[in-house]
Protein backbone atom coordinates (compact mmCIF):
# COMPACT_ATOMS: atom_id res chain seq x y z
CA UNK A 1 0.00 0.00 0.00
CA UNK A 2 3.07 2.23 -0.14
CA UNK A 3 2.79 3.44 3.45
CA UNK A 4 5.81 4.65 5.34
CA UNK A 5 5.80 4.06 9.08
CA UNK A 6 7.01 6.33 11.89
CA UNK A 7 7.33 4.65 15.29
CA UNK A 8 7.61 7.05 18.22
CA UNK A 9 9.56 5.09 20.82
CA UNK A 10 10.02 7.74 23.52
CA UNK A 11 13.15 7.82 25.62
CA UNK A 12 13.63 7.98 29.38
CA UNK A 13 10.02 8.53 30.45
CA UNK A 14 9.48 10.16 33.83
CA UNK A 15 6.23 8.23 34.15
CA UNK A 16 8.24 5.01 34.32
CA UNK A 17 10.80 6.08 36.92
CA UNK A 18 12.76 4.24 38.31
CA UNK A 19 12.38 1.50 35.68
CA UNK A 20 14.00 3.45 32.83
CA UNK A 21 17.46 4.96 32.59
CA UNK A 22 19.99 6.05 29.98
CA UNK A 23 21.07 2.41 29.68
CA UNK A 24 17.52 1.01 29.65
CA UNK A 25 15.21 3.35 27.72
CA UNK A 26 11.47 2.80 27.66
CA UNK A 27 11.55 0.99 24.31
CA UNK A 28 13.79 -1.75 25.73
CA UNK A 29 11.96 -2.41 28.99
CA UNK A 30 11.28 -6.15 29.20
CA UNK A 31 7.61 -7.05 28.82
CA UNK A 32 7.07 -10.77 29.16
CA UNK A 33 10.87 -11.10 28.85
CA UNK A 34 10.87 -9.30 25.47
CA UNK A 35 11.52 -5.57 24.85
CA UNK A 36 8.35 -3.48 24.68
CA UNK A 37 9.36 -2.24 21.23
CA UNK A 38 9.50 -5.77 19.82
CA UNK A 39 5.72 -6.10 19.96
CA UNK A 40 5.11 -3.13 17.64
CA UNK A 41 7.83 -4.18 15.22
CA UNK A 42 6.45 -7.72 15.01
CA UNK A 43 2.96 -6.33 14.44
CA UNK A 44 4.24 -4.17 11.57
CA UNK A 45 6.10 -7.12 10.11
CA UNK A 46 2.93 -9.25 10.00
CA UNK A 47 1.29 -6.51 7.91
CA UNK A 48 4.30 -6.40 5.54
CA UNK A 49 5.12 -2.87 6.69
CA UNK A 50 8.90 -3.10 6.77
CA UNK A 51 10.11 0.45 6.01
CA UNK A 52 10.26 2.02 9.45
CA UNK A 53 11.57 5.30 10.83
CA UNK A 54 12.09 4.85 14.57
CA UNK A 55 12.27 8.10 16.55
CA UNK A 56 13.86 7.91 20.00
CA UNK A 57 14.10 10.83 22.44
CA UNK A 58 17.70 11.46 23.48
CA UNK A 59 21.05 10.53 21.96
CA UNK A 60 21.94 7.92 24.60
CA UNK A 61 18.57 6.19 24.37
CA UNK A 62 18.72 6.25 20.56
CA UNK A 63 22.16 4.59 20.63
CA UNK A 64 20.88 1.80 22.90
CA UNK A 65 17.86 1.20 20.67
CA UNK A 66 19.97 1.34 17.51
CA UNK A 67 22.32 -1.32 18.88
CA UNK A 68 19.38 -3.56 19.77
CA UNK A 69 17.84 -3.10 16.30
CA UNK A 70 21.15 -3.97 14.64
CA UNK A 71 21.45 -7.16 16.68
CA UNK A 72 17.84 -8.29 16.52
CA UNK A 73 15.72 -7.17 13.57
CA UNK A 74 18.14 -5.91 10.90
CA UNK A 75 17.61 -9.03 8.78
CA UNK A 76 13.80 -8.72 8.78
CA UNK A 77 13.01 -5.01 8.80
CA UNK A 78 14.57 -1.85 7.40
CA UNK A 79 14.65 0.36 10.48
CA UNK A 80 16.25 3.80 10.55
CA UNK A 81 16.77 5.05 14.12
CA UNK A 82 16.61 8.83 14.53
CA UNK A 83 17.43 10.70 17.74
CA UNK A 84 15.12 13.56 18.70
CA UNK A 85 15.75 16.04 21.56
CA UNK A 86 15.07 14.50 24.98
CA UNK A 87 12.24 16.94 25.75
CA UNK A 88 10.43 16.33 22.44
CA UNK A 89 6.71 15.75 22.59
CA UNK A 90 5.13 13.53 19.96
CA UNK A 91 4.33 16.23 17.39
CA UNK A 92 7.82 17.68 17.76
CA UNK A 93 9.31 14.23 17.22
CA UNK A 94 7.19 13.83 14.08
CA UNK A 95 8.30 17.24 12.79
CA UNK A 96 11.91 16.16 13.07
CA UNK A 97 11.43 13.38 10.48
CA UNK A 98 8.77 14.81 8.16
CA UNK A 99 11.44 15.67 5.58
CA UNK A 100 12.26 11.96 5.33
CA UNK A 101 8.72 11.03 4.29
CA UNK A 102 7.86 10.84 0.59
CA UNK A 103 4.82 8.57 0.38
CA UNK A 104 1.32 9.95 -0.05
CA UNK A 105 0.25 8.46 3.29
CA UNK A 106 2.14 7.37 6.37
CA UNK A 107 1.44 5.66 9.67
CA UNK A 108 2.38 6.92 13.14
CA UNK A 109 2.54 4.26 15.85
CA UNK A 110 3.43 4.56 19.51
CA UNK A 111 6.36 2.34 20.42
CA UNK A 112 4.64 1.27 23.66
CA UNK A 113 1.56 -0.16 21.93
CA UNK A 114 0.90 -3.85 22.55
CA UNK A 115 -1.80 -5.11 20.22
CA UNK A 116 -2.95 -7.78 17.82
CA UNK A 117 -5.06 -5.39 15.72
CA UNK A 118 -3.85 -5.76 12.11
CA UNK A 119 -2.23 -2.45 11.21
CA UNK A 120 -2.72 -3.25 7.54
CA UNK A 121 -6.49 -3.11 8.12
CA UNK A 122 -6.17 0.43 9.49
CA UNK A 123 -4.15 1.47 6.44
CA UNK A 124 -6.65 -0.16 4.07
CA UNK A 125 -9.57 1.63 5.76
CA UNK A 126 -7.71 4.92 5.43
CA UNK A 127 -7.34 4.48 1.69
CA UNK A 128 -10.85 3.11 1.17
CA UNK A 129 -12.44 6.06 2.99
CA UNK A 130 -10.29 8.60 1.16
CA UNK A 131 -9.45 9.98 4.60
CA UNK A 132 -6.84 12.50 5.54
CA UNK A 133 -6.53 10.99 9.01
CA UNK A 134 -7.67 7.62 10.35
CA UNK A 135 -7.35 6.83 14.07
CA UNK A 136 -7.35 3.38 15.63
CA UNK A 137 -9.87 3.18 18.45
CA UNK A 138 -9.95 0.20 20.80
CA UNK A 139 -12.23 -0.89 23.60
CA UNK A 140 -11.03 -0.10 27.09
CA UNK A 141 -9.11 -3.12 28.30
CA UNK A 142 -10.32 -5.46 30.99
CA UNK A 143 -7.26 -6.32 33.03
CA UNK A 144 -6.86 -8.95 35.71
CA UNK A 145 -6.99 -7.99 39.36
CA UNK A 146 -3.70 -7.35 41.15
CA UNK A 147 -5.02 -8.83 44.39
CA UNK A 148 -3.64 -12.31 45.18
CA UNK A 149 -6.22 -15.04 44.80
CA UNK A 150 -8.79 -12.69 43.33
CA UNK A 151 -10.57 -13.46 40.08
CA UNK A 152 -11.94 -9.95 39.78
CA UNK A 153 -11.21 -7.83 36.74
CA UNK A 154 -10.85 -4.09 36.50
CA UNK A 155 -11.81 -1.79 33.65
CA UNK A 156 -9.30 0.87 32.69
CA UNK A 157 -10.52 4.38 33.60
CA UNK A 158 -12.04 6.63 30.97
CA UNK A 159 -9.15 8.21 29.09
CA UNK A 160 -10.91 9.59 25.99
CA UNK A 161 -14.27 11.06 25.06
CA UNK A 162 -15.02 10.15 21.44
CA UNK A 163 -17.78 11.55 19.21
CA UNK A 164 -18.74 9.51 16.13
CA UNK A 165 -21.27 9.84 13.33
CA UNK A 166 -24.11 7.36 12.88
CA UNK A 167 -21.93 5.04 10.78
CA UNK A 168 -19.19 5.05 13.47
CA UNK A 169 -16.68 5.66 10.70
CA UNK A 170 -16.12 9.41 11.06
CA UNK A 171 -14.47 11.11 14.02
CA UNK A 172 -16.39 14.26 14.99
CA UNK A 173 -15.25 15.03 18.51
CA UNK A 174 -12.33 14.06 20.73
CA UNK A 175 -11.32 15.13 24.23
CA UNK A 176 -9.22 13.71 27.07
CA UNK A 177 -11.32 12.00 29.69
CA UNK A 178 -9.44 13.86 32.42
CA UNK A 179 -10.92 17.16 31.20
CA UNK A 180 -14.47 15.92 31.66
CA UNK A 181 -15.84 15.91 35.18
CA UNK A 182 -19.45 15.02 35.94
CA UNK A 183 -21.07 16.67 32.94
CA UNK A 184 -20.12 16.71 29.29
CA UNK A 185 -20.90 19.99 27.56
CA UNK A 186 -21.22 19.93 23.80
CA UNK A 187 -21.49 23.24 21.98
CA UNK A 188 -24.53 23.97 19.86
CA UNK A 189 -22.40 24.88 16.88
CA UNK A 190 -20.98 21.34 16.89
CA UNK A 191 -24.45 19.79 16.92
CA UNK A 192 -25.59 22.10 14.12
CA UNK A 193 -22.58 21.09 12.09
CA UNK A 194 -22.89 17.32 12.49
CA UNK A 195 -26.59 16.76 13.15
CA UNK A 196 -26.43 13.52 15.15
CA UNK A 197 -23.42 12.41 17.13
CA UNK A 198 -22.80 9.38 19.33
CA UNK A 199 -20.64 10.01 22.39
CA UNK A 200 -18.50 7.04 23.43
CA UNK A 201 -16.54 6.61 26.66
CA UNK A 202 -15.80 2.91 26.13
CA UNK A 203 -13.21 3.57 23.43
CA UNK A 204 -9.53 4.50 23.70
CA UNK A 205 -7.37 6.36 21.21
CA UNK A 206 -4.59 3.81 20.71
CA UNK A 207 -2.11 6.39 19.35
CA UNK A 208 -1.95 4.68 15.97
CA UNK A 209 -2.84 6.97 13.06
CA UNK A 210 -2.79 6.97 9.30
CA UNK A 211 -2.12 10.48 7.97
CA UNK A 212 -1.98 12.21 4.62
CA UNK A 213 1.56 13.54 4.36
CA UNK A 214 0.84 16.87 2.64
CA UNK A 215 -1.85 17.82 5.13
CA UNK A 216 0.15 17.00 8.25
CA UNK A 217 3.33 18.54 6.91
CA UNK A 218 1.50 21.79 6.14
CA UNK A 219 -0.18 21.96 9.54
CA UNK A 220 2.99 21.19 11.50
CA UNK A 221 4.93 23.82 9.56
CA UNK A 222 2.29 26.53 9.97
CA UNK A 223 1.38 25.83 13.61
CA UNK A 224 4.54 25.38 15.71
CA UNK A 225 2.43 25.53 18.90
CA UNK A 226 1.15 22.02 18.17
CA UNK A 227 3.26 19.83 20.44
CA UNK A 228 1.30 16.62 20.99
CA UNK A 229 -0.26 14.46 18.28
CA UNK A 230 -3.06 13.15 20.47
CA UNK A 231 -3.81 16.28 22.48
CA UNK A 232 -3.16 18.98 19.84
CA UNK A 233 -2.88 17.72 16.26
CA UNK A 234 -5.79 15.28 16.14
CA UNK A 235 -8.31 17.59 17.88
CA UNK A 236 -7.21 20.44 15.59
CA UNK A 237 -7.80 18.34 12.46
CA UNK A 238 -11.19 17.21 13.78
CA UNK A 239 -12.26 20.83 14.34
CA UNK A 240 -10.89 21.91 10.98
CA UNK A 241 -12.78 19.28 8.97
CA UNK A 242 -16.04 20.71 10.32
CA UNK A 243 -15.06 24.36 9.83
CA UNK A 244 -14.19 23.82 6.21
CA UNK A 245 -17.07 21.46 5.56
CA UNK A 246 -19.78 23.65 7.10
CA UNK A 247 -19.34 27.36 6.24
CA UNK A 248 -20.16 29.98 8.89
CA UNK A 249 -19.95 27.33 11.63
CA UNK A 250 -17.07 27.37 14.07
CA UNK A 251 -16.47 24.30 16.16
CA UNK A 252 -14.23 24.40 19.21
CA UNK A 253 -12.80 21.82 21.49
CA UNK A 254 -14.78 20.89 24.62
CA UNK A 255 -12.57 23.03 26.80
CA UNK A 256 -13.02 26.15 24.64
CA UNK A 257 -15.85 28.62 25.16
CA UNK A 258 -14.79 31.25 22.64
CA UNK A 259 -15.70 30.46 19.05
CA UNK A 260 -12.58 31.90 17.49
CA UNK A 261 -10.00 30.87 20.03
CA UNK A 262 -8.29 28.52 17.56
CA UNK A 263 -9.54 29.31 14.04
CA UNK A 264 -7.57 27.92 11.10
CA UNK A 265 -4.78 30.33 10.22
CA UNK A 266 -4.33 31.64 6.69
CA UNK A 267 -1.38 29.29 6.01
CA UNK A 268 -3.55 26.35 7.07
CA UNK A 269 -6.37 27.44 4.77
CA UNK A 270 -3.94 27.67 1.87
CA UNK A 271 -2.50 24.26 2.73
CA UNK A 272 -5.93 22.65 2.73
CA UNK A 273 -6.92 24.36 -0.52
CA UNK A 274 -3.72 23.26 -2.25
CA UNK A 275 -4.16 19.78 -0.90
CA UNK A 276 -7.68 19.46 -2.28
CA UNK A 277 -6.55 20.79 -5.67
CA UNK A 278 -3.59 18.42 -5.87
CA UNK A 279 -3.91 15.52 -8.28
CA UNK A 280 -3.01 12.92 -5.66
CA UNK A 281 -5.87 14.04 -3.42
CA UNK A 282 -8.63 14.47 -5.99
CA UNK A 283 -9.96 11.03 -5.13
CA UNK A 284 -10.46 12.11 -1.52
CA UNK A 285 -13.07 14.76 -2.33
CA UNK A 286 -16.42 13.04 -1.96
CA UNK A 287 -20.03 14.03 -1.62
CA UNK A 288 -19.76 14.12 2.16
CA UNK A 289 -20.20 17.33 4.13
CA UNK A 290 -16.44 17.83 4.30
CA UNK A 291 -13.78 16.72 1.82
CA UNK A 292 -11.35 16.70 4.75
CA UNK A 293 -12.46 13.53 6.50
CA UNK A 294 -11.25 12.34 9.90
CA UNK A 295 -12.08 8.66 10.06
CA UNK A 296 -11.78 5.80 12.52
CA UNK A 297 -10.99 2.12 12.57
CA UNK A 298 -12.66 0.51 15.60
CA UNK A 299 -11.05 -2.73 16.64
CA UNK A 300 -13.37 -5.63 17.41
CA UNK A 301 -13.91 -6.52 21.06
CA UNK A 302 -11.90 -9.71 20.71
CA UNK A 303 -8.73 -7.79 19.87
CA UNK A 304 -6.07 -6.79 22.37
CA UNK A 305 -4.86 -3.18 22.45
CA UNK A 306 -3.08 -1.55 25.41
CA UNK A 307 -0.32 1.02 25.81
CA UNK A 308 2.49 0.55 28.32
CA UNK A 309 2.77 4.16 29.41
CA UNK A 310 2.69 4.06 33.23
CA UNK A 311 4.00 1.97 36.09
CA UNK A 312 0.61 0.38 36.69
CA UNK A 313 0.13 -0.33 32.99
CA UNK A 314 3.56 -1.97 32.89
CA UNK A 315 2.75 -4.22 35.83
CA UNK A 316 -0.72 -5.07 34.49
CA UNK A 317 0.57 -5.79 31.00
CA UNK A 318 3.24 -8.19 32.23
CA UNK A 319 0.51 -10.18 33.93
CA UNK A 320 -1.66 -10.08 30.80
CA UNK A 321 1.24 -11.11 28.56
CA UNK A 322 1.83 -14.11 30.81
CA UNK A 323 -1.90 -14.88 30.77
CA UNK A 324 -4.68 -13.92 28.37
CA UNK A 325 -2.32 -12.23 25.88
CA UNK A 326 0.33 -14.96 25.80
CA UNK A 327 -0.33 -15.40 22.05
CA UNK A 328 1.46 -12.10 21.43
CA UNK A 329 4.79 -13.50 22.65
CA UNK A 330 5.10 -16.55 20.41
CA UNK A 331 6.17 -18.61 23.43
CA UNK A 332 5.17 -22.23 23.86
CA UNK A 333 2.84 -22.62 26.83
CA UNK A 334 3.18 -25.67 29.09
CA UNK A 335 0.36 -27.96 30.20
CA UNK A 336 0.36 -25.99 33.47
CA UNK A 337 -0.49 -22.78 31.57
CA UNK A 338 2.87 -21.15 32.20
CA UNK A 339 6.14 -20.54 30.35
CA UNK A 340 9.24 -22.06 31.98
CA UNK A 341 12.44 -22.00 29.96
CA UNK A 342 14.08 -25.37 29.54
CA UNK A 343 17.36 -24.12 31.05
CA UNK A 344 15.75 -22.82 34.27
CA UNK A 345 15.85 -24.90 37.46
CA UNK A 346 13.37 -25.34 40.31
CA UNK A 347 14.44 -26.44 43.78
CA UNK A 348 12.72 -28.97 46.01
CA UNK A 349 9.01 -28.20 46.57
CA UNK A 350 9.22 -24.94 44.59
CA UNK A 351 6.22 -24.09 42.40
CA UNK A 352 5.58 -21.78 39.46
CA UNK A 353 1.86 -21.21 39.09
CA UNK A 354 -0.29 -20.71 35.99
CA UNK A 355 0.09 -17.47 34.02
CA UNK A 356 3.72 -17.09 35.07
CA UNK A 357 7.02 -16.88 33.22
CA UNK A 358 10.47 -18.07 34.27
CA UNK A 359 13.26 -16.96 31.96
CA UNK A 360 16.37 -18.59 30.54
CA UNK A 361 18.96 -19.75 33.06
CA UNK A 362 17.05 -18.66 36.17
CA UNK A 363 17.06 -20.80 39.30
CA UNK A 364 14.71 -21.12 42.27
CA UNK A 365 15.89 -22.48 45.61
CA UNK A 366 13.83 -24.77 47.84
CA UNK A 367 10.22 -24.08 48.83
CA UNK A 368 9.75 -21.06 46.58
CA UNK A 369 6.39 -19.89 45.27
CA UNK A 370 5.81 -17.80 42.11
CA UNK A 371 2.24 -16.66 41.39
CA UNK A 372 0.98 -14.42 38.56
CA UNK A 373 4.49 -13.07 37.99
CA UNK A 374 7.21 -12.76 35.37
CA UNK A 375 10.78 -13.68 36.33
CA UNK A 376 13.46 -12.74 33.81
CA UNK A 377 16.68 -14.36 32.60
CA UNK A 378 19.57 -15.56 34.76
CA UNK A 379 17.96 -14.66 38.07
CA UNK A 380 19.11 -16.29 41.29
CA UNK A 381 16.22 -16.82 43.67
CA UNK A 382 17.07 -18.23 47.13
CA UNK A 383 15.00 -20.56 49.27
CA UNK A 384 11.62 -19.81 50.88
CA UNK A 385 10.99 -16.85 48.55
CA UNK A 386 7.46 -15.76 47.65
CA UNK A 387 6.85 -13.72 44.47
CA UNK A 388 3.26 -12.61 43.82
CA UNK A 389 1.85 -10.36 41.08
CA UNK A 390 5.29 -8.95 40.35
CA UNK A 391 7.92 -8.47 37.67
CA UNK A 392 11.53 -9.51 38.30
CA UNK A 393 13.79 -8.51 35.42
CA UNK A 394 17.10 -10.07 34.30
CA UNK A 395 20.13 -10.94 36.49
CA UNK A 396 18.32 -10.20 39.76
CA UNK A 397 19.46 -11.82 43.01
CA UNK A 398 16.81 -12.50 45.66
CA UNK A 399 18.18 -14.02 48.83
CA UNK A 400 16.47 -16.45 51.23
CA UNK A 401 13.17 -15.64 52.89
CA UNK A 402 12.19 -12.61 50.80
CA UNK A 403 8.60 -11.73 49.93
CA UNK A 404 7.81 -9.65 46.83
CA UNK A 405 4.22 -8.57 46.20
CA UNK A 406 2.82 -6.32 43.49
CA UNK A 407 6.30 -4.92 42.83
CA UNK A 408 8.78 -4.39 39.99
CA UNK A 409 12.44 -5.36 40.48
CA UNK A 410 14.75 -4.07 37.74
CA UNK A 411 17.78 -5.85 36.28
CA UNK A 412 20.88 -6.50 38.40
CA UNK A 413 19.11 -5.53 41.63
CA UNK A 414 19.94 -7.43 44.82
CA UNK A 415 17.41 -8.15 47.56
CA UNK A 416 19.22 -9.34 50.66
CA UNK A 417 17.74 -11.95 52.98
CA UNK A 418 14.27 -11.59 54.48
CA UNK A 419 13.30 -8.39 52.65
CA UNK A 420 9.58 -7.78 52.35
CA UNK A 421 8.43 -5.52 49.51
CA UNK A 422 4.87 -4.57 48.64
CA UNK A 423 3.83 -2.10 45.91
CA UNK A 424 7.47 -1.11 45.35
CA UNK A 425 9.72 -0.38 42.37
CA UNK A 426 13.43 -1.17 42.68
CA UNK A 427 15.71 0.41 40.08
CA UNK A 428 18.56 -1.15 38.12
CA UNK A 429 21.46 -2.34 40.28
CA UNK A 430 19.90 -1.23 43.56
CA UNK A 431 20.70 -3.18 46.74
CA UNK A 432 17.90 -3.60 49.28
CA UNK A 433 19.48 -4.34 52.63
CA UNK A 434 18.49 -7.35 54.71
CA UNK A 435 15.24 -7.56 56.70
CA UNK A 436 13.77 -4.32 55.36
CA UNK A 437 9.98 -4.12 55.14
CA UNK A 438 8.91 -1.56 52.52
CA UNK A 439 5.56 -0.53 51.06
CA UNK A 440 4.90 1.88 48.21
CA UNK A 441 8.55 2.89 47.76
CA UNK A 442 10.48 3.75 44.58
CA UNK A 443 14.15 2.90 45.09
CA UNK A 444 16.87 3.87 42.63
CA UNK A 445 20.58 4.65 42.48
CA UNK A 446 21.52 8.22 41.69
CA UNK A 447 22.63 8.50 38.08
CA UNK A 448 26.06 10.00 37.43
CA UNK A 449 26.01 13.24 35.47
Amino acid sequence: MNFQVVVLAGGVSKKLHPLVSKDVPKALLPLGNKPVLSYVLELLETSSLKEIILVVAGEDAALCVSNWVAETVHDRLRVEVIAAPEDSDTADALRSVMHRLTAEDFLVVSGDLVSDVPIGAVAATHRRQGALITALLCNRALLGSSEPGSEKIKLQPVSDIIGLDSTQQHLLYVAPGAEIERDLRVRRSLLRAVGNMEIRTDLVDAHLYAFNRLLVQGVLESRPTIKSIKQDLVPYLVRTQLRLGVPSTTVGSPAEDKDNQHPPSLPDTEVFAQLLRSSQCQHRATASSSPLKCCTYIASKGKFCVRVNSLQAYLDMNREIAGEAIHLTGYEVSSHNNVIHETSQLGWKSTVGPQCMLGEGSTLGERCSVKRSVVGRHCRIGSNVKIMNSVVMDYVTVEDGCTIQNSIICSNANLQERCCLKDCQVGTGYIVTARLELKGEALAKKEKL
